[in-house]
């Protein structure tokens, strides 16, 4: 009996090494190609590009390409069932077999539409128009309770 339980005890602790792994890939594609992306502010290449990822949840996500509109927006991914305690313990360790999971996000790029001088102008006008309204009821604010002071 004593030795039973420890040729168990080693056959579990020798099969740990000779379990699967779980191998995470996400492949960031944008319409057009050849955009530069940032993940979570590191540049990780051009499209189409796949990269290798180690955690699942919230990602900053930053493309560039001359000629369109800069994309900069998070995206969530969500962790698969075999990440999750206690499962993940039997698909890193003990399952004999790869899980490999694949992730694609896809992206479609706006072409960029320069201002005119006219609109540019205007929105500046507006802009100080709301701004000088805000400084001047915080200038009455201010004599209101200076006033409360006397």
């Amino acid at each position: 009996m004593k030795y039973t339980k420890l040729f168990l005890a080693m056959a579990i602790v020798g099969l740990i090494p000779a379990g699967g792994c779980v191998e995470r890939k996400l492949t960031i594609v944008t319409n057009p190609s050849d955009a530069v992306v940032w993940l979570n502010d590191e540049e990780i290449g051009r499209t189409p590009v796949t990269v290798n990822f180690k955690w699942y949840g919230d990602y900053r996500v930053r493309i560039e390409k001359a000629g369109y509109e800069i994309t900069d927006t998070h995206q969530a991914m969500k962790r698969p069932l075999h990440d999750v305690f206690p499962f993940d313990f039997f698909a890193e360790c003990v399952w004999p077999g790869r899980i490999v999971d694949t992730y694609t996000w896809d992206y479609q790029l706006t072409p960029y539409k320069a201002i005119s001088s006219e609109e540019l102008i205007k929105s500046a006008n507006t802009a100080k128009a709301s701004f000088q309204q805000e400084i001047s009821e915080a200038q009455k604010q201010i004599d209101a309770e200076k006033q409360k002071k006397k």
